[in-house]
């Protein structure tokens, strides 16, 4: 993987450890407006975005970039983990979801599994981002 943005990493705690024991370089932010710009600045593999960010919560900046064309594989990490929280940040974009407390293994995993499908697709020149409708 060739980078990972979190948005926001106000507690390096979170996601810091990423960065220190991956050859993952993790670019972080403070708030959601800055994780946008970031991301629509940036080339990275993954995205990882918390739901309840300052000044722009985690679910616009998703459907900002989607609507954007943007399909950078977003991760969400959140405090709401209940299934319909779940369902609603996936319909908005997001490609998983992790509800804290969580594994650090367990983010690493995710966050590979997304970068290298992410890559696969853009080497076939396929969209990596699909909307499905279940009747």
């Amino acid at each position: 993987m060739s980078a990972a943005l979190c948005a926001p990493c106000s507690r390096p705690a979170y996601i810091g450890p990423m960065a220190t024991s991956t050859a993952t370089p993790a670019a972080t932010t403070a708030d959601g407006e800055e994780g946008l710009a970031q991301a629509l600045d940036g080339q990275y593999d993954v995205l990882i975005v918390d739901r309840r960010l300052p000044k722009l919560d985690g679910l616009t900046v998703i459907g900002s970039l989607r609507s954007k064309g943007i399909e950078t594989p977003a991760l969400i990490l959140s405090a709401l983990g209940q299934i319909d929280d779940r369902v609603k940040g996936l319909r908005a974009g997001g490609d998983d979801y992790l509800p804290k407390p969580y594994s650090f293994s367990e983010l690493l995993a995710r966050t590979e599994v997304l970068a290298f499908r992410s890559r696969h697709q853009r080497r076939r020149g396929k969209s990596a981002y699909r909307r499905w409708r279940i009747a």
